[in-house]
């Protein structure tokens, strides 16, 4: 097993060296600077005061007027050279909709570039508590259930978070291979992820095979069916900002980017609960020949795929839910919707996860039987021998 994944291991590295973006900023983000005032800063802001006004709009031609409520809030900057300056802003009729509470924290853009005074705009909502909160209550709790192996998967994390903001992101944006970038920063993901996770043993190793394997199947998989569907992969808000930035990015191989990422977790955890079966039947009783134990292993494969594919097809549901509400609005057949760009992107999306996670599971079940009649044929002989060695004595 070695023998395949030390070379895979090595052109990861390599692939990591010679994708890795360099300093020079890409031409999106150039592109993107000059959206943005030069000098631009983000304040939190303390509300001290909220006055509603009336913003609706007129009706138009058989349309009836919008009423809406819009509203000046008077804030206190908290930080920044303005710390301690009042400043006034108006807030738009759908923030203010979403309440807004004297004694809320609010973040502001300020613009010192501006003509007189600096500048302030509401920029969002300030949400630092409960994201903070959260984080903390997630690594406490994954601690206390999961204890040393918890604690590592959130080391894990951590690593997989540098990998894509360092590595995936950043390249995405360059002329490079978004597949290829994609590929390399996932199996650098996973190389450390799973032995980090889960330690380093041959069941390990074997997920790592059946993850790499289904990584490898998504990209082989989404390549054809995002060239012969012809997905442009402009079909968001998000793409079309994009592509007014950089109209040179490979927006398929964007969509198929996305489709190796999104496989990550649901293949991880797949393979290394396949392993881990494969694993336990065979201590329970070593005697089953690999026949046996892969048939074995597969009876639990075949329940996990049932639930997963599940899971993975709510999961983008749930993701479109939005596009979803626009088609239940529109007047068309469901053969044109289902065959509409937007909409193909997310079946296929789909389709080809599944796929490869189907898959997966009986190499990665194959892989953990062999290796685990292997292990114990090992042991077995080595125990012979020491046996052999004490009568000896």
């Amino acid at each position: 097993m070695m023998l395949l994944l030390v070379p895979v291991g090595l052109a990861t590295v390599v692939g990591l060296v010679a994708l890795w973006p360099g300093d020079e900023p890409s031409r999106a983000r150039q592109a993107a600077e000059l959206y943005v005032p030069p000098g631009t800063t983000y304040h939190d802001a303390r509300v001290a005061s909220v006055a509603p006004f009336d913003c609706s709009l007129p009706g138009g031609e058989g349309q009836p007027a919008q009423q809406l409520t819009c509203a000046t809030v008077v804030t206190e900057v908290l930080d920044g050279s303005g710390a301690g300056e009042f400043v006034q802003v108006d807030l738009p009729a759908e923030v203010f909709a979403a309440g807004v509470d004297e004694g809320d924290v609010l973040v502001l853009t300020r613009d010192a570039g501006a003509e007189g005074p600096a500048a302030y705009a509401f920029f969002d909502y300030d949400r630092d508590v409960p994201i903070v909160v959260l984080t903390i209550a997630f690594a406490v709790v994954v601690g206390l259930v999961a204890r040393l192996r918890g604690l590592a998967s959130l080391v894990g994390l951590a690593f997989a978070f540098f990998v894509l903001l360092q590595f995936v992101l950043p390249g995405l944006l360059t002329d490079q291979s978004p597949v290829l970038t994609s590929l390399v920063g996932s199996a650098a993901i996973m190389f450390v992820v799973l032995y980090l996770a889960h330690g380093f043993s041959a069941r390990t190793t074997t997920a790592l095979v059946g993850t790499l394997f289904g990584l490898t199947l998504v990209a082989v998989l989404g390549e054809v069916a995002v060239a012969t569907a012809r997905l442009t992969g402009l079909t968001s808000e998000e793409t079309n900002t994009l592509l007014g930035f950089d109209p040179t990015l490979d927006f398929s191989g964007l969509v198929l980017a996305g489709v190796v990422v999104a496989g990550l977790g649901v293949l991880n955890d797949v393979t290394i609960t396949q392993a881990s079966a494969v694993w336990q039947l065979n201590e329970v009783d070593s005697d089953m020949s690999w026949r046996e134990l892969y048939s074995r292993g597969m009876a639990v494969g075949r329940d996990h795929i049932a639930s997963t594919v599940y899971t993975i097809v709510f999961a983008y549901a749930g993701a479109a839910l939005p596009l979803l509400l626009l088609f239940e609005l529109y007047a068309q057949p469901w053969t044109v919707v289902l065959t509409s760009s937007a909409m193909a992107e997310e079946v296929i999306r789909t389709f080809v996860g599944a796929i490869a996670l189907v898959l997966a599971v009986p190499v990665t079940t194959a892989a953990g039987a062999f290796f685990a009649k292997a292990a114990g044929t090992d042991a077995g002989v080595a125990t012979d021998r020491r046996m052999t060695a004490r009568l000896a004595r």
